[in-house]
């Protein structure tokens, strides 16, 4: 009768500590995927300021339409990414682009003075500030799952529940450039 109470306690045992698990892992696909959406929030915000960018450097520089093209080339490229990896690319192509038009606006001096302008620019500085942050908060949660399901014995529950890892958000390694925060000031 003892070996009987002790198999049974070490089911229950065992069980409890697979329910800990699964809710843990729960626990952290939601905070991931959280995050993610803090993420996607900054970079809808960011989407849709560019437009307005755009528009009030195109009223000063007109012949620049290259410029213009680009950037709306680029963030339509960056709202349509699907995976996590190609948001980053695409994220990085859109600071390029970003960069080149605020590089177009130092030849304008009216245009540097426009307050539309200079509201537009506090307002993706901020954006910018924003998306920092979330990445950060979602690459901490990714790194937190990713984790438990490469440490035992979190990894048989994990496995066992296809739990899956996650891609961080960052940028790509290879364009040393793209590491720049997009400079707003003039």
């Amino acid at each position: 009768m003892n070996i009987l109470y002790i198999v049974i306690g070490v089911v229950a045992v065992v069980a409890l500590w697979v329910i800990f698990a699964y809710n843990s892992f729960i626990r952290m696909v939601n905070r991931a995927e959280e995050a993610w959406a803090d993420i996607d929030v900054q970079l809808k915000r960011r989407y849709d300021l560019i437009p307005n960018l755009v528009d009030t450097v195109k009223g000063y520089a007109a012949h620049e339409k290259n410029t213009f093209e680009k950037v709306t080339e680029m963030r339509t490229a960056a709202m349509n990414a699907g995976t996590i990896e190609e948001h980053g690319r695409a994220e990085n192509m859109l600071t390029g682009a970003l960069k080149s038009l605020f590089a177009v606006s130092e030849n304008y001096p009216d245009l540097k003075a426009n307050e539309n302008f200079l509201e537009l620019q506090r307002e993706l500085s901020d954006t910018e500030n924003k998306i920092q942050a979330a990445r950060r908060f979602y690459n901490t949660n990714v790194r937190d799952l990713n984790t438990a399901l490469q440490s035992f014995p979190q990894n048989i529950v994990g496995n066992a529940f296809k739990f899956e890892e996650r891609d961080f958000f960052e940028l790509d390694e290879s364009e040393a450039a793209a590491k720049e925060p997009v400079k707003v000031k003039f």
